[in-house]
């Protein structure tokens, strides 16, 4: 993993070109990768493994944004031509192009030496064109998610099209410009229509499928692969001959579209799309950090409400069971404080657990009569009611634990807060949302085998 502190400083001065708003937003983007990569170093080991491709992408993406790169992702359904189409803007043959259909299989990338745009104020920028796999591709739902990345990735997106709209395209269309990023439709391969086609074509596109959805200006034509046409060649003689001749590609409508956004919009397409890209990636880790804490919480959890059960069902001495049981619950604490990253002091983890069993107040109080009631009575039989009381005084006690968790759990969710809530509300909720009675029933089960297979219990 990359010192990428560095990448700021490589970031461009201002110049004539660029305005200092624009260069704060390109520190503020570069700051917002930054700062999702830190939460990512801040992982455990487990978390990192699942979250390794993601922090190769930010890094992509710091180094995307500190040189200027930008972005233009091209879409469609299979044979529409989008390999075609790169092609023809670069001026040579760098996509691959096939008669069979699905022949982009994987997601591709070719700088555009020839466009002529540079980010202002990135002496070293360049634009890349970047390929995807059909949209309709059969069982590629891996490739799909490539280029769905890559849209997330794009500071520009270019669809393309060779007819009217069908219900997967339409459909694919409405996603990618829901990505809060510009997008060219571009209907390819016109030289196939003849005027008349062409024309209702354009109609029913621009004015029935695009007109409420496509900013205006935003749909172009091409023809990107022309089809070979017939010329008759009259010699000097007077004689005549026919002779095939493919047209060259006409992207010139395209080409001008993209420069004209680029000319217009292009710093702030890159640093928009990054900050954008950053924030998503954010919200992705902090959505399985708490997916997995809470799993391993939870595991955690009643694991020591178990542990607190078990030992107070089967200590005889009727209140340093209780004294051992607040025990458990401190140490438990703890535990999940390091879970979540928090380190918690035992004399703290002892306020946190007492503040929990205050706030839980009368909704606990069965338990807590058990429990007083057993200890006296295994006090009075000096330890002989034991039996008697094992299973009831050990659920209710980690019952009790189990509540203390999940409270202290939310609390360290909530980076050691109980925020606008408070601790009643918070156990309260618990409460509501616990089926007592299978959680019971856990511990019951694990007591009972406790005492199967304690000689002593007898």
């Amino acid at each position: 993993m990359s010192d990428s502190a560095s990448y700021i400083e490589k970031s461009p001065t201002a110049d004539a070109e660029t305005s200092d708003e624009e260069q704060r937003d390109v520190q503020d983007a570069l700051r917002s990768i930054q700062a999702t990569l830190q939460k990512l170093r801040g992982c455990s080991d487990d978390e990192r493994n699942i979250l390794q491709n993601d922090f190769m992408q930010l890094e992509q993406l710091l180094d995307k944004l500190s040189n200027g790169r930008v972005e233009i992702v091209v879409f469609g359904e299979i044979s529409t031509g989008k390999s075609a189409l790169i092609n023809a803007l670069i001026g040579d043959q760098v996509a691959s192009v096939d008669v069979q259909g699905g022949w982009t299989t994987e997601v591709g990338k070719v700088e555009w030496g020839t466009c002529e745009y540079r980010v202002p104020g990135f002496a070293d920028s360049s634009v890349t064109l970047v390929d995807t796999p059909g949209i309709n591709e059969v069982a590629g739902e891996d490739r799909a998610e490539r280029a769905r990345e890559a849209a997330r990735r794009a500071d520009l997106i270019l669809y393309v099209t060779d007819s009217d709209l069908n219900e997967t395209e339409y459909v694919a269309l409405l996603d990618l410009l829901g990505q809060s990023k510009p997008v060219i439709v571009i209907l390819n391969k016109v030289d196939l229509y003849s005027p008349e086609q062409r024309s209702r074509l354009l109609q029913v596109l621009c004015h029935e499928r695009l007109n409420d959805i496509l900013p205006e200006g935003q749909f172009v034509t091409s023809s990107a692969d022309p089809r070979e046409v017939e010329f008759v060649v009259e010699s000097v003689d007077g004689t005549t001959r026919s002779e095939w001749r493919k047209p060259k590609p006409d992207v010139d409508e395209l080409k001008a579209k993209i420069l004209e956004l680029l000319e217009k919009d292009g710093l702030e397409l890159v640093t928009l799309s990054a900050a954008m890209y950053a924030a998503d990636k954010s919200d992705r880790i902090a959505s399985i950090r708490i997916r997995m804490r809470k799993k391993q919480a939870d595991q955690l959890i009643m694991k020591f409400a178990a542990v607190k059960a078990a030992a107070v069902a089967l200590n005889p001495a009727g209140w340093a069971d209780m004294v051992g049981g607040t025990a458990v619950d401190v140490l438990m604490i703890v535990t999940l404080g390091r879970l979540y990253g928090i380190k918690v002091s035992w004399k703290n983890a002892a306020k946190l657990a007492q503040s929990i069993v205050k706030a839980a107040g009368l909704v606990l109080l069965p338990e807590w009569i058990i429990g007083i009631s057993s200890a006296m009575f295994k006090t009075l039989t000096g330890g002989l009611g034991t039996v008697l009381t094992a299973v009831p005084q050990g659920a209710g006690a980690g019952f009790g634990s189990y509540i203390v968790g999940h409270a202290a759990q939310y609390y360290f969710e909530h980076s050691a807060s109980w925020g606008e809530d408070g601790p009643k509300t918070v156990v309260k909720r618990i409460l509501d949302e616990t089926d007592k009675t299978s959680v019971i029933a856990q511990l019951k089960a694990e007591i009972q085998r406790k005492l199967n297979t304690n000689k002593h219990a007898s």
